[in-house]
C-alpha cells in the first residue's frame, strides 16, 4: 500500500470535480474505464494502491465493479455515489459491507454541484460514517472552499442522497408543466417529508433531512438545469422519450433507477411514497398530466 496516497476512481463530472478540489492541497491520482488526458491519471491498479479511496463510479454499477476489481487491503474509502441498486433494493453500505469493513468506509452527502466544485465556489459538504476516526483522516484532504461536517447517521444521508434524485425527476416535471413556483415548492416540502418518511422505516435520523444531506441537497438539485434528474424531468413533460433524454444528457441519472428501487421498497415495507410513485409510473410511460391529477387526488 501506498502510504498517505489519495485516488479518485470514476472520472465523471462528479469524480472530476473531487479531483480538482482535493488537488488543491496534495497530489491526488485519478482512474476510470476509458484513459483521460488529466493530470496524474493512472491505471486501476495503481489507484487501488493508494491508502485513501474517493470512488465516484454509477451506484448501479457498484456491486459488479467491486466483485471484478477489489481487494480490501486496508484502504480508507469514501463513496461519492449516491443512489439504491435496483436490482435488489440495497443501500450502498450494504453493497459494500462484504468488501470493506465499516470502520474504513464513510460516504458523501450535501448539496455540490461538480460544475460548481470544479470552479472552486464554496460549498458544504457531510462524511456520514461510523468512524469519526475516518472522518478525521480525510478532512484535511479537502480544500478551503468545502466545508466538511461529520455525521454517524449513514443509512440517513442514503436515503437522502438517493431520494433527492427522484424528487427533482419530480420538480422537473413540474417546471416543463409551467404548473408555478407555487405548486413547485409544495411539490419539494412534500418529498422532504415524504423522503424523512421512508427514512424512517430505515432507522434514520430526523436531522439528516433537515441539514445538508437531506433538505440542502433536495433545494440545490431540485431547482436547478444544472441537475441532470430536473432535466430529465423537463424532457418528460416535453413528451420526449426517456432513451431519448439519457442519450442527450450522456451521463448516469440516478433517479432513473432509484425509482425503481423506491418503489419496490415502499411496496414490501408498505411505505406512503406517492410522489416517488407517481415519479416511477411517469418514467414508465405514463402521462405527466395525468399523474399530477392522481397525486393532486392522493
Amino acid at each position: 500500500m501506498r502510504k498517505n496516497s489519495i485516488a479518485v476512481i470514476g472520472a465523471g463530472k462528479w469524480g472530476s470535480a473531487l479531483h480538482f478540489a482535493l488537488s488543491q492541497k496534495q497530489e491526488v491520482f485519478i482512474t476510470s474505464r476509458t484513459p483521460r488526458d488529466v493530470k496524474n491519471f493512472v491505471d486501476l491498479q495503481t489507484a487501488l494502491e493508494c491508502e485513501y479511496l474517493v470512488i465516484a463510479i454509477p451506484a448501479q454499477e457498484i456491486r459488479a465493479w467491486l466483485k471484478e476489481n477489489f481487494v480490501f487491503n486496508g484502504q480508507k474509502i469514501l463513496v461519492a455515489s449516491k443512489g439504491i441498486e435496483a436490482s435488489s433494493g440495497e443501500f450502498l453500505n450494504e453493497i459494500y459491507a462484504p468488501f470493506v469493513p465499516e470502520k474504513n468506509i464513510g460516504f458523501i452527502s450535501g448539496p455540490s454541484f461538480a460544475a460548481e466544485v470544479i470552479k472552486g465556489l464554496p460549498c458544504a459538504l457531510v462524511i456520514n460514517s461510523s468512524s469519526k476516526k475516518l472522518y478525521k483522516k480525510f478532512e484535511p484532504f479537502f480544500p478551503n472552499f468545502i466545508k466538511t461536517y461529520y455525521s454517524s447517521d449513514v443509512i440517513g444521508a442514503e436515503v437522502a442522497g438517493a431520494y433527492k434524485n427522484v424528487l427533482a425527476i419530480a420538480s422537473g416535471i413540474c417546471e416543463g408543466l409551467n404548473l408555478g413556483k407555487n405548486a413547485q415548492a409544495s411539490l419539494i416540502a412534500r418529498g422532504l417529508v415524504e423522503m424523512q418518511r421512508f427514512g424512517k422505516v430505515f432507522k434514520a435520523k430526523k436531522s439528516s433531512f433537515l441539514g445538508l444531506s437531506g433538505a440542502g441537497d433536495l433545494f440545490l438539485t431540485a431547482n436547478s438545469t444544472m441537475s441532470r434528474n430536473f432535466r430529465v424531468g423537463l424532457g418528460l413533460s416535453q413528451d420526449k422519450k426517456l432513451e431519448d433524454i439519457l442519450e442527450e444528457l450522456g451521463e448516469v441519472a440516478e433517479g432513473v433507477q432509484t425509482s425503481v428501487a423506491i418503489q419496490n421498497l415502499s411496496r414490501k415495507y408498505e411505505i406512503y411514497t406517492p410522489i416517488a410513485n407517481e415519479v416511477n409510473l411517469v418514467l414508465l410511460g405514463k402521462n405527466p398530466k395525468d399523474s399530477l391529477k392522481d397525486l393532486l387526488k392522493s
